[in-house]
C-alpha cells in the first residue's frame, strides 16, 4: 500500500509517496527548502524525482537531489522549455488571490533559473511508476504550464501540482499559461470521482472544488 508524505515548504508543498522503504518524491520545493526535504527523503530508499511542472517553487531542488541520491527527474517534455526560462511560458491571473500571487511571483519566476538535472527522463498520459516501487500513473494536466501533470496513487490520491491550489478554498489554478486548458484540466480532475487532492498550495481536501466562472 502506498502512502503519501507532505513536505512542507513555505506556501509551497512536496510529497514523498512511499511504499515500504521505497519511495518517490513529487516536487521538490524551493532552493530555500532543501535541508528541509533531503532530510525527510534521507529516511527512504529514493527511486525517482517526479516534477508536475517546471518553476522553481516546485524544481529548484531537483537536479541537487537527483545528485544526492544518484536518481533520474521525470517531467513532461513540454516543460524543457522552462529550464532556460520561466517567460517561454508566461503566467496570467484569475481573481484578487490569482492576481495578488502573481505579483508576489513575478519577481523570482524570472529571476530564478531552475538548474536542469543530469539524469532526466520524459513522462506522459498513462505512464505508470510501477518500476519504481509505487502504485501510481501520470495525467497530464496541461494550463498552468503546458506540460503540467498530475499523479494518481492507486486510484485513490492525486497529486494535482498547480492545475488546482487551495490558497483559501480549492479552485481551478489562480495562474495559468493557457486558461481554457487549465479549466479543461479542472473538469478533468472532477471527472475522476473519489479522490483525496493534494495541491503544490494548500492543504489536501476531497475532490470537490470551485471553478473559475
Amino acid at each position: 500500500m502506498n502512502t503519501v508524505h507532505r513536505i512542507e515548504c513555505n506556501t509551497d508543498t512536496c510529497y514523498l509517496v512511499s511504499n515500504g522503504k521505497k519511495a518517490i518524491l513529487v516536487d521538490t520545493g524551493s532552493g530555500e527548502c532543501y535541508d528541509k526535504v533531503l532530510g525527510e527523503c534521507s529516511k527512504y530508499d529514493m527511486q525517482l524525482i517526479v516534477l508536475t511542472h517546471v518553476h522553481f517553487d516546485h524544481a529548484e531542488n531537483a537536479a541537487r537531489l537527483a545528485k544526492h541520491f544518484d536518481i533520474p527527474v521525470a517531467y513532461h517534455k513540454a516543460d524543457e522549455e522552462l529550464f532556460e526560462s520561466f517567460d517561454k511560458q508566461p503566467l496570467s491571473s484569475y481573481g484578487l488571490v490569482g492576481k495578488v500571487v502573481l505579483k508576489m511571483s513575478l519577481k523570482v519566476l524570472r529571476e530564478t533559473v531552475v538548474e536542469k538535472p543530469e539524469k532526466t527522463f520524459y513522462i506522459k498520459e498513462g505512464d505508470s511508476l510501477l518500476e519504481y516501487g509505487i502504485d501510481a500513473k501520470i495525467i497530464e494536466l496541461p494550463g498552468h504550464t503546458k506540460g503540467s501533470i498530475g499523479v494518481d496513487v492507486e486510484g485513490g490520491s492525486l497529486i494535482v501540482g498547480d492545475a488546482l491550489d487551495n490558497w483559501i478554498f480549492p479552485a481551478t489554478g489562480h495562474l495559468y499559461s493557457n486558461k481554457n486548458e487549465i479549466i479543461k484540466s479542472a473538469e478533468r480532475i472532477t471527472s475522476l470521482g473519489e479522490r483525496t487532492l493534494y495541491y503544490g498550495h494548500g492543504k489536501p481536501t476531497n475532490n470537490k472544488f470551485k471553478k473559475i466562472k
